[in-house]
Protein backbone atom coordinates (compact mmCIF):
# COMPACT_ATOMS: atom_id res chain seq x y z
CA UNK A 1 0.00 0.00 0.00
CA UNK A 2 1.41 3.21 -1.25
CA UNK A 3 2.25 5.90 1.35
CA UNK A 4 0.16 8.84 2.35
CA UNK A 5 1.25 12.31 2.17
CA UNK A 6 -0.49 12.71 6.18
CA UNK A 7 1.18 9.55 6.77
CA UNK A 8 4.66 9.99 5.16
CA UNK A 9 4.99 13.92 7.05
CA UNK A 10 3.66 11.84 10.44
CA UNK A 11 6.62 9.30 10.08
CA UNK A 12 9.38 11.83 9.12
CA UNK A 13 8.31 14.64 11.76
CA UNK A 14 8.16 11.53 14.24
CA UNK A 15 11.93 10.83 13.39
CA UNK A 16 12.91 14.71 13.91
CA UNK A 17 11.31 15.00 16.86
CA UNK A 18 13.01 11.90 18.13
CA UNK A 19 16.05 13.34 16.97
CA UNK A 20 15.54 16.85 18.22
CA UNK A 21 13.34 16.47 21.30
CA UNK A 22 10.35 18.62 22.64
CA UNK A 23 12.28 19.65 25.75
CA UNK A 24 14.67 21.07 23.79
CA UNK A 25 12.18 23.50 21.72
CA UNK A 26 10.30 24.30 24.94
CA UNK A 27 13.48 25.21 26.28
CA UNK A 28 14.56 27.37 23.88
CA UNK A 29 10.89 28.93 23.70
CA UNK A 30 11.57 29.42 27.35
CA UNK A 31 14.76 30.91 27.54
CA UNK A 32 13.69 33.31 24.58
CA UNK A 33 10.64 34.75 26.45
CA UNK A 34 13.14 35.57 29.47
CA UNK A 35 15.64 36.93 27.96
CA UNK A 36 13.19 39.18 26.62
CA UNK A 37 11.34 39.88 30.15
CA UNK A 38 14.59 40.31 31.29
CA UNK A 39 15.50 43.46 28.65
CA UNK A 40 12.72 44.68 29.55
CA UNK A 41 12.65 44.75 32.65
CA UNK A 42 16.65 46.20 32.42
CA UNK A 43 15.14 49.34 30.60
CA UNK A 44 14.57 52.48 32.47
CA UNK A 45 11.64 53.82 30.96
CA UNK A 46 13.20 57.55 31.96
CA UNK A 47 16.84 56.81 31.47
CA UNK A 48 19.59 58.70 33.74
CA UNK A 49 23.19 58.33 34.72
CA UNK A 50 22.91 55.95 37.44
CA UNK A 51 25.59 53.77 35.89
CA UNK A 52 28.13 56.73 35.81
CA UNK A 53 30.80 55.96 38.94
CA UNK A 54 33.73 57.98 38.26
CA UNK A 55 36.75 59.75 39.92
CA UNK A 56 38.01 62.44 37.96
CA UNK A 57 41.27 64.39 39.36
CA UNK A 58 41.22 68.65 39.29
CA UNK A 59 43.35 70.58 41.38
CA UNK A 60 43.43 72.08 44.79
CA UNK A 61 40.13 72.78 46.85
CA UNK A 62 40.78 76.80 45.78
CA UNK A 63 41.92 76.04 41.87
CA UNK A 64 40.00 76.39 38.45
CA UNK A 65 39.65 72.80 38.09
CA UNK A 66 38.38 71.78 41.23
CA UNK A 67 35.69 74.47 40.48
CA UNK A 68 34.73 72.49 37.46
CA UNK A 69 34.58 69.10 38.66
CA UNK A 70 32.50 70.63 41.21
CA UNK A 71 30.45 71.77 38.86
CA UNK A 72 29.57 68.89 37.18
CA UNK A 73 29.66 66.44 39.83
CA UNK A 74 26.39 68.37 41.09
CA UNK A 75 24.97 68.41 37.85
CA UNK A 76 25.47 64.53 37.86
CA UNK A 77 24.18 63.86 41.04
CA UNK A 78 20.81 65.46 39.60
CA UNK A 79 21.16 62.47 37.00
CA UNK A 80 21.78 59.91 39.69
CA UNK A 81 25.47 59.81 38.78
CA UNK A 82 28.84 59.57 41.46
CA UNK A 83 31.37 61.54 40.50
CA UNK A 84 34.11 62.26 42.70
CA UNK A 85 36.08 65.22 43.04
CA UNK A 86 39.80 63.88 43.75
CA UNK A 87 41.78 67.26 44.89
CA UNK A 88 45.76 67.28 43.30
CA UNK A 89 48.49 69.88 42.91
CA UNK A 90 47.15 70.26 39.45
CA UNK A 91 48.27 68.85 35.56
CA UNK A 92 51.14 67.62 36.20
CA UNK A 93 50.26 65.88 38.98
CA UNK A 94 47.37 64.78 37.77
CA UNK A 95 49.08 63.14 34.70
CA UNK A 96 51.01 60.82 37.05
CA UNK A 97 48.63 60.11 39.05
CA UNK A 98 46.18 59.20 36.35
CA UNK A 99 48.37 56.85 34.59
CA UNK A 100 48.96 55.01 37.75
CA UNK A 101 45.56 54.66 38.04
CA UNK A 102 45.56 52.81 35.03
CA UNK A 103 46.47 49.38 36.92
CA UNK A 104 43.25 49.78 39.61
CA UNK A 105 41.24 52.32 38.05
CA UNK A 106 40.42 53.60 41.04
CA UNK A 107 40.63 57.02 39.07
CA UNK A 108 39.44 57.34 35.22
CA UNK A 109 39.85 60.86 34.46
CA UNK A 110 40.91 64.33 34.85
CA UNK A 111 41.30 67.46 33.51
CA UNK A 112 45.21 68.95 32.55
CA UNK A 113 46.20 71.82 30.51
CA UNK A 114 46.93 71.65 26.69
CA UNK A 115 50.40 71.86 25.59
CA UNK A 116 51.66 69.25 28.57
CA UNK A 117 54.06 66.44 27.29
CA UNK A 118 52.72 62.96 27.19
CA UNK A 119 55.11 59.76 28.87
CA UNK A 120 56.13 57.79 26.79
CA UNK A 121 53.98 54.55 26.12
CA UNK A 122 50.93 56.40 28.04
CA UNK A 123 47.55 54.85 28.50
CA UNK A 124 45.69 58.38 28.01
CA UNK A 125 42.82 59.09 25.74
CA UNK A 126 41.13 62.44 25.06
CA UNK A 127 38.03 62.56 26.07
CA UNK A 128 36.98 66.46 25.17
CA UNK A 129 38.59 69.95 24.88
CA UNK A 130 36.19 72.62 27.11
CA UNK A 131 34.99 75.25 25.13
CA UNK A 132 36.17 77.81 27.95
CA UNK A 133 39.94 78.76 28.14
CA UNK A 134 41.96 79.21 31.05
CA UNK A 135 43.94 82.54 30.98
CA UNK A 136 47.78 82.59 32.47
CA UNK A 137 46.83 86.26 34.33
CA UNK A 138 49.73 87.81 36.18
CA UNK A 139 48.88 90.23 39.57
CA UNK A 140 50.44 92.90 42.18
CA UNK A 141 49.67 95.63 43.41
CA UNK A 142 51.01 97.65 41.09
CA UNK A 143 51.07 96.03 38.03
CA UNK A 144 49.19 98.25 36.05
CA UNK A 145 52.60 100.33 35.59
CA UNK A 146 54.25 97.37 34.02
CA UNK A 147 54.13 98.56 30.31
CA UNK A 148 56.40 96.53 28.49
CA UNK A 149 58.15 92.95 29.64
CA UNK A 150 61.26 94.92 30.62
CA UNK A 151 59.70 95.86 33.61
CA UNK A 152 59.63 92.76 34.93
CA UNK A 153 63.47 92.61 35.42
CA UNK A 154 64.88 91.48 38.63
CA UNK A 155 60.95 91.29 40.14
CA UNK A 156 60.12 87.94 42.38
CA UNK A 157 57.28 86.25 40.88
CA UNK A 158 55.20 83.33 42.38
CA UNK A 159 54.19 80.92 39.85
CA UNK A 160 52.02 78.57 41.85
CA UNK A 161 52.40 75.44 43.70
CA UNK A 162 55.13 72.74 41.95
CA UNK A 163 53.21 70.21 39.85
CA UNK A 164 50.40 72.95 38.58
CA UNK A 165 49.88 73.48 35.66
CA UNK A 166 50.78 77.32 36.00
CA UNK A 167 54.26 76.45 37.36
CA UNK A 168 54.53 74.18 33.64
CA UNK A 169 53.03 76.80 31.76
CA UNK A 170 55.21 79.79 33.67
CA UNK A 171 58.07 78.56 33.87
CA UNK A 172 57.94 77.80 29.48
CA UNK A 173 56.51 81.52 29.26
CA UNK A 174 60.00 82.89 31.67
CA UNK A 175 61.88 80.96 29.67
CA UNK A 176 61.81 83.15 26.88
CA UNK A 177 62.32 86.24 29.02
CA UNK A 178 65.59 84.38 30.87
CA UNK A 179 67.71 87.24 30.34
CA UNK A 180 65.86 89.71 32.48
CA UNK A 181 66.73 87.46 35.77
CA UNK A 182 63.47 87.23 36.88
CA UNK A 183 63.42 85.47 40.41
CA UNK A 184 60.66 82.64 40.50
CA UNK A 185 58.70 80.50 43.75
CA UNK A 186 56.57 78.06 43.79
CA UNK A 187 53.85 78.13 46.88
CA UNK A 188 49.90 76.86 47.10
CA UNK A 189 47.65 79.58 45.71
CA UNK A 190 46.07 81.09 48.78
CA UNK A 191 49.30 81.40 50.21
CA UNK A 192 50.63 82.95 47.22
CA UNK A 193 47.61 85.88 47.39
CA UNK A 194 48.40 86.42 51.24
CA UNK A 195 52.37 87.32 49.91
CA UNK A 196 50.75 89.52 47.58
CA UNK A 197 49.24 91.01 50.25
CA UNK A 198 51.62 91.27 52.78
CA UNK A 199 54.42 92.54 49.37
CA UNK A 200 56.55 89.50 49.95
CA UNK A 201 55.43 88.74 46.26
CA UNK A 202 55.93 91.73 43.37
CA UNK A 203 53.92 89.44 41.49
CA UNK A 204 52.01 86.18 41.19
CA UNK A 205 51.13 84.16 38.14
CA UNK A 206 47.47 81.85 38.13
CA UNK A 207 46.08 79.77 34.99
CA UNK A 208 42.39 80.09 35.80
CA UNK A 209 39.18 80.61 34.34
CA UNK A 210 38.37 84.35 33.92
CA UNK A 211 35.64 84.43 36.11
CA UNK A 212 36.63 82.07 38.45
CA UNK A 213 35.91 82.86 42.37
CA UNK A 214 39.33 83.08 43.00
CA UNK A 215 40.21 85.61 40.77
CA UNK A 216 37.22 87.99 41.12
CA UNK A 217 38.10 87.59 44.75
CA UNK A 218 41.70 89.03 44.51
CA UNK A 219 40.36 91.83 42.00
CA UNK A 220 37.59 93.37 43.83
CA UNK A 221 38.76 92.37 47.50
CA UNK A 222 42.25 92.26 47.42
CA UNK A 223 42.98 95.00 44.89
CA UNK A 224 45.06 93.19 43.05
CA UNK A 225 45.74 94.47 39.69
CA UNK A 226 46.63 92.98 35.85
CA UNK A 227 49.65 92.90 34.18
CA UNK A 228 49.17 93.69 30.62
CA UNK A 229 50.96 91.35 29.10
CA UNK A 230 51.79 93.66 25.80
CA UNK A 231 53.76 90.75 24.18
CA UNK A 232 51.24 88.62 24.93
CA UNK A 233 51.07 87.56 21.24
CA UNK A 234 54.81 87.25 20.38
CA UNK A 235 54.86 84.79 23.77
CA UNK A 236 51.68 82.24 22.57
CA UNK A 237 53.47 82.11 19.44
CA UNK A 238 56.41 80.15 20.47
CA UNK A 239 53.88 78.01 22.49
CA UNK A 240 51.97 75.57 20.25
CA UNK A 241 48.89 75.18 22.32
CA UNK A 242 48.66 79.08 23.86
CA UNK A 243 46.54 81.78 22.18
CA UNK A 244 46.88 85.66 22.75
CA UNK A 245 43.02 86.74 24.69
CA UNK A 246 42.33 89.89 26.26
CA UNK A 247 39.77 90.73 29.67
CA UNK A 248 38.07 93.58 28.82
CA UNK A 249 38.09 97.03 31.07
CA UNK A 250 35.46 97.07 33.54
CA UNK A 251 34.77 92.91 33.02
CA UNK A 252 35.38 92.34 37.31
CA UNK A 253 33.70 96.07 38.18
CA UNK A 254 31.83 98.10 35.74
CA UNK A 255 31.15 101.00 38.29
CA UNK A 256 34.93 101.23 39.92
CA UNK A 257 36.53 100.19 36.35
CA UNK A 258 38.02 96.63 37.51
CA UNK A 259 40.31 96.57 35.26
CA UNK A 260 40.57 100.24 34.22
CA UNK A 261 42.25 99.28 30.88
CA UNK A 262 41.41 95.73 28.57
CA UNK A 263 44.57 93.39 29.96
CA UNK A 264 46.12 91.54 27.33
CA UNK A 265 46.72 87.83 28.36
CA UNK A 266 47.97 84.26 27.00
CA UNK A 267 44.90 82.06 26.97
CA UNK A 268 44.94 77.48 27.14
CA UNK A 269 42.74 75.23 26.73
CA UNK A 270 41.92 72.74 29.13
CA UNK A 271 41.45 68.93 28.31
CA UNK A 272 39.24 66.13 29.75
CA UNK A 273 41.39 63.08 29.43
CA UNK A 274 40.89 59.37 30.37
CA UNK A 275 42.88 56.24 31.19
CA UNK A 276 40.86 53.83 29.29
CA UNK A 277 39.43 52.12 32.84
CA UNK A 278 35.93 53.83 32.16
CA UNK A 279 33.35 51.30 30.06
CA UNK A 280 32.03 53.14 26.74
CA UNK A 281 28.78 53.80 28.03
CA UNK A 282 30.39 55.69 31.31
CA UNK A 283 32.17 57.79 29.06
CA UNK A 284 29.83 59.02 27.28
CA UNK A 285 27.75 59.56 30.61
CA UNK A 286 30.79 61.85 31.64
CA UNK A 287 30.63 63.73 28.65
CA UNK A 288 26.51 64.15 28.75
CA UNK A 289 27.07 65.48 32.44
CA UNK A 290 29.88 68.39 30.80
CA UNK A 291 27.26 69.20 28.15
CA UNK A 292 25.07 70.17 31.13
CA UNK A 293 27.80 72.69 32.50
CA UNK A 294 29.32 73.63 28.81
CA UNK A 295 26.41 73.65 26.39
CA UNK A 296 29.38 74.23 23.31
CA UNK A 297 31.33 71.03 24.87
CA UNK A 298 30.16 69.06 21.23
CA UNK A 299 30.58 72.17 18.66
CA UNK A 300 34.06 72.84 20.18
CA UNK A 301 34.82 69.49 19.75
CA UNK A 302 34.01 68.69 16.66
CA UNK A 303 35.02 71.75 15.00
CA UNK A 304 38.02 72.29 16.53
CA UNK A 305 41.47 70.25 14.90
CA UNK A 306 42.80 67.65 17.64
CA UNK A 307 46.75 68.72 18.22
CA UNK A 308 46.72 67.24 22.01
CA UNK A 309 49.00 64.32 20.38
CA UNK A 310 46.10 62.18 21.64
CA UNK A 311 43.40 60.10 19.85
CA UNK A 312 39.65 60.67 21.26
CA UNK A 313 38.30 58.04 22.98
CA UNK A 314 35.88 55.85 20.62
CA UNK A 315 32.84 56.55 23.29
CA UNK A 316 33.87 60.51 22.38
CA UNK A 317 34.39 60.20 18.82
CA UNK A 318 30.97 58.32 18.57
CA UNK A 319 29.29 61.09 21.00
CA UNK A 320 31.07 64.05 19.19
CA UNK A 321 29.93 62.35 15.66
CA UNK A 322 25.94 61.40 16.39
CA UNK A 323 26.20 65.09 18.25
CA UNK A 324 25.18 63.43 21.29
CA UNK A 325 25.11 59.77 23.56
CA UNK A 326 24.44 56.41 21.98
CA UNK A 327 20.81 56.16 22.07
CA UNK A 328 21.24 52.21 22.61
CA UNK A 329 23.39 52.92 25.42
CA UNK A 330 20.99 55.24 27.29
CA UNK A 331 18.69 52.68 27.70
CA UNK A 332 20.93 49.69 27.62
CA UNK A 333 24.43 50.81 29.15
CA UNK A 334 25.72 47.75 29.75
CA UNK A 335 24.98 46.81 25.86
CA UNK A 336 26.89 48.78 24.77
CA UNK A 337 29.62 48.50 26.74
CA UNK A 338 29.28 44.26 25.22
CA UNK A 339 29.85 46.08 21.96
CA UNK A 340 29.68 49.24 20.34
CA UNK A 341 25.88 50.03 18.84
CA UNK A 342 27.60 50.47 15.53
CA UNK A 343 28.87 47.26 16.24
CA UNK A 344 25.78 45.21 16.81
CA UNK A 345 24.31 47.11 13.84
CA UNK A 346 27.64 45.51 11.62
CA UNK A 347 26.75 42.12 12.98
CA UNK A 348 23.20 42.17 12.47
CA UNK A 349 24.09 43.11 8.91
CA UNK A 350 26.19 40.75 8.34
CA UNK A 351 23.74 38.28 10.14
CA UNK A 352 21.33 39.19 7.48
CA UNK A 353 23.67 38.75 4.54
CA UNK A 354 24.10 35.33 6.13
CA UNK A 355 20.73 34.49 6.33
CA UNK A 356 20.01 35.76 2.72
CA UNK A 357 22.81 33.97 1.82
CA UNK A 358 21.52 31.04 3.34
CA UNK A 359 18.20 31.60 1.88
CA UNK A 360 19.24 31.31 -2.14
CA UNK A 361 21.29 28.50 -0.91
CA UNK A 362 18.28 26.48 -0.27
CA UNK A 363 16.18 27.47 -2.70
CA UNK A 364 19.06 26.41 -5.21
CA UNK A 365 19.61 23.49 -3.61
CA UNK A 366 15.90 22.54 -3.62
CA UNK A 367 15.50 23.80 -7.57
CA UNK A 368 18.43 20.55 -8.03
CA UNK A 369 16.26 18.11 -6.26
CA UNK A 370 13.02 18.82 -7.82
CA UNK A 371 14.91 19.09 -11.45
CA UNK A 372 16.43 15.90 -10.57
CA UNK A 373 13.25 14.28 -9.47
CA UNK A 374 11.54 15.56 -12.91
CA UNK A 375 14.24 14.30 -14.65
CA UNK A 376 13.64 10.53 -13.21
CA UNK A 377 9.49 11.13 -14.25
CA UNK A 378 10.18 11.44 -17.53
CA UNK A 379 12.45 8.35 -18.23
CA UNK A 380 9.58 6.62 -16.21
CA UNK A 381 7.08 8.37 -18.55
CA UNK A 382 9.09 7.30 -21.58
CA UNK A 383 9.79 3.81 -20.35
CA UNK A 384 6.09 3.12 -19.47
CA UNK A 385 3.72 5.54 -20.99
CA UNK A 386 2.95 9.38 -21.40
CA UNK A 387 1.28 10.93 -18.43
CA UNK A 388 1.63 7.52 -16.12
CA UNK A 389 1.26 8.01 -12.51
CA UNK A 390 2.72 6.29 -10.00
CA UNK A 391 -0.49 4.94 -8.68
CA UNK A 392 -0.62 3.28 -12.36
CA UNK A 393 2.25 1.82 -12.08
CA UNK A 394 2.07 0.21 -8.59
CA UNK A 395 -1.40 -1.37 -10.13
CA UNK A 396 0.05 -2.06 -13.45
CA UNK A 397 0.24 -6.05 -14.64
CA UNK A 398 3.48 -7.02 -16.85
CA UNK A 399 2.94 -7.47 -20.21
CA UNK A 400 5.42 -9.79 -22.19
CA UNK A 401 7.03 -6.76 -23.59
CA UNK A 402 8.21 -5.72 -19.66
CA UNK A 403 9.38 -9.21 -18.86
CA UNK A 404 13.10 -8.11 -20.70
CA UNK A 405 16.44 -8.11 -19.17
CA UNK A 406 16.81 -4.90 -20.62
CA UNK A 407 13.66 -3.74 -18.75
CA UNK A 408 14.62 -5.01 -15.74
CA UNK A 409 18.21 -3.71 -15.54
CA UNK A 410 16.49 -0.49 -16.48
CA UNK A 411 13.70 -0.46 -13.67
CA UNK A 412 16.58 -1.45 -11.13
CA UNK A 413 18.52 1.54 -12.38
CA UNK A 414 15.15 4.15 -12.10
CA UNK A 415 14.69 2.19 -8.16
CA UNK A 416 18.81 3.14 -7.22
CA UNK A 417 18.57 6.69 -8.75
CA UNK A 418 15.43 7.22 -6.50
CA UNK A 419 16.94 5.53 -3.50
CA UNK A 420 19.62 8.04 -4.20
CA UNK A 421 17.70 11.26 -4.26
CA UNK A 422 15.73 9.94 -1.36
CA UNK A 423 18.88 9.93 0.79
CA UNK A 424 19.87 13.07 -0.49
CA UNK A 425 16.59 14.95 0.33
CA UNK A 426 17.41 13.28 3.54
CA UNK A 427 20.92 14.79 4.03
CA UNK A 428 19.92 17.97 2.96
CA UNK A 429 16.95 18.54 4.85
CA UNK A 430 18.89 17.72 8.29
CA UNK A 431 21.35 20.30 7.46
CA UNK A 432 21.95 23.36 9.35
CA UNK A 433 22.11 25.45 6.19
CA UNK A 434 18.79 24.86 5.89
CA UNK A 435 16.28 28.15 7.13
CA UNK A 436 14.19 27.21 10.72
CA UNK A 437 11.03 26.38 9.24
CA UNK A 438 11.29 25.06 5.73
CA UNK A 439 12.69 21.57 6.19
CA UNK A 440 8.94 20.38 4.97
CA UNK A 441 9.86 21.53 1.50
CA UNK A 442 12.92 18.74 1.67
CA UNK A 443 9.66 16.09 3.53
CA UNK A 444 7.52 16.75 0.53
CA UNK A 445 10.50 16.17 -2.04
CA UNK A 446 11.06 13.05 -0.41
CA UNK A 447 7.20 12.24 -0.45
CA UNK A 448 7.17 12.20 -3.94
CA UNK A 449 10.25 10.40 -4.46
CA UNK A 450 9.02 7.38 -2.06
CA UNK A 451 5.72 7.38 -4.07
CA UNK A 452 7.60 6.41 -7.14
CA UNK A 453 10.18 3.91 -5.44
CA UNK A 454 7.11 1.92 -3.92
CA UNK A 455 5.26 2.09 -7.34
CA UNK A 456 8.40 0.61 -9.19
CA UNK A 457 9.47 -2.16 -6.22
CA UNK A 458 6.15 -2.84 -6.43
CA UNK A 459 6.53 -3.13 -10.49
CA UNK A 460 9.58 -4.65 -10.35
CA UNK A 461 8.27 -7.56 -7.32
CA UNK A 462 5.82 -8.38 -10.09
CA UNK A 463 8.58 -9.00 -12.92
CA UNK A 464 10.52 -11.44 -10.43
CA UNK A 465 7.14 -13.17 -9.71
Amino acid sequence: MRPSLQQYFQSTLGAQRTRWGYPVIVAVLFATVICGFFIAAMSPRNPDLSYVHVAILGASNEGNYHAIVAKVAAEAQRQHARIANVTSAGSIENITRLGAAKSSCDIQFALVQDGLSWPESHPFELIGRLPVRESFVVLGHNADRIRSVTDLRGLRIGIGPVGSGTEHLARQIMAQLAELDIELTTQPLQEQLAMLKRGDLALGAMVIEPDAALLVQAVRDLKLQIVDIASAEALAHRLPSAHAGVIKAGHYDPVRGLPPTDKRVIQVDTLLIGNGCARESVTQGVITAFTRVFPDFIRVNREQTNLTGLRYAAAAQSYFDDQGPDHVGEYLPWLTDIMPTARWLQLIFVFSMLFGAQAVWHRFRLWRLDDRRVRIEGEISRLFAPAVTAGDIAEMKPEGRYRTPEMRAHVDALIAQLEQLTGRCRRQSLSMLVPMGQEMNYRYQEWLVAEWLHALRSFRAKLSA
